[in-house]
């Protein structure tokens, strides 16, 4: 109902019963629960910045002088419970397949590496590809004991039957290899085999993160 004691003033009331008072306080309680909620969005770590980085030419290319023109960027972007990381290369050579790994050291031996997936580029050197995965501080390989292992592999880099057990080891850095040795040797680079792919019959690593010291690889910087 409406108090008209003030209606010729300058104030105004409005008296409320007990159902119509609550009724408001709920609706004002939903709006401050919602502006809650996009401000918890805004900085959550899903919403933080990704990061950018190079892949340059290996130390094996640079050793054989081959891959001249070869380099590549990346971008990891957070998206809730993963990142995306796309990478794209240039100056490689053409309609050729290399294997990207996610990587403990950004030259040999290499340590802990982690298979992600494939770029294959077109008549003019060029490739793009994206993987969806843990790529930032949080990435590491963890074996609490040994056990038994899958062999799939024979040759010429035989499948371990057993894992070595090791404490967390973090893999911050990022590497492409020719998927062949023949492919390698093609573009003026050493006919190396190395397991660096899926059959373990890859070819030296042709692209890396070496600008990056060997325990501040460019993924630890997206926390």
């Amino acid at each position: 109902m409406v108090d008209n004691s003030a209606m010729h003033g300058t104030d105004r009331t409005v008296a409320m019963t007990p159902v119509e008072f609550g009724a408001r306080q709920w609706r004002r309680g939903r709006l401050l629960l919602a502006a809650a909620g996009a401000l918890m969005l805004a900085w959550s770590p899903a919403a933080a910045q990704g990061i950018n980085f190079d892949l340059v030419r290996s130390t094996g290319a640079e050793n054989a002088n081959c891959l001249l023109d070869a380099e590549g960027t990346v971008s990891v972007t957070p998206h809730e419970e993963a990142e995306v990381m796309k990478i794209d290369v240039k100056g490689m050579p053409p309609n050729t397949t290399f294997d990207v790994f996610v990587i403990q050291l950004p030259n040999g031996p290499f340590g802990m590496s982690w298979y992600q997936g494939d770029i294959q580029t077109n008549s003019r050197g060029v490739g793009h590809a994206v993987f969806l995965g843990r790529f930032n501080i949080e990435t590491f390989i963890v074996a609490p004991g040994p056990g038994p292992a899958p062999v799939v592999h024979t040759d010429p880099f035989p499948d371990a039957a057993t894992n070595p057990a090791t404490a967390p080891v973090h893999t911050y850095h990022v590497g492409l290899w020719f998927d062949s040795s023949d492919a390698a040797s093609a573009a003026g680079c050493p006919a190396t085999v190395t397991p660096f792919n899926g059959e373990h019959n890859a070819g030296i690593q042709a692209l890396s993160t070496k600008q990056f010291p060997n325990t501040q690889g460019p993924l630890s910087q997206l926390q």
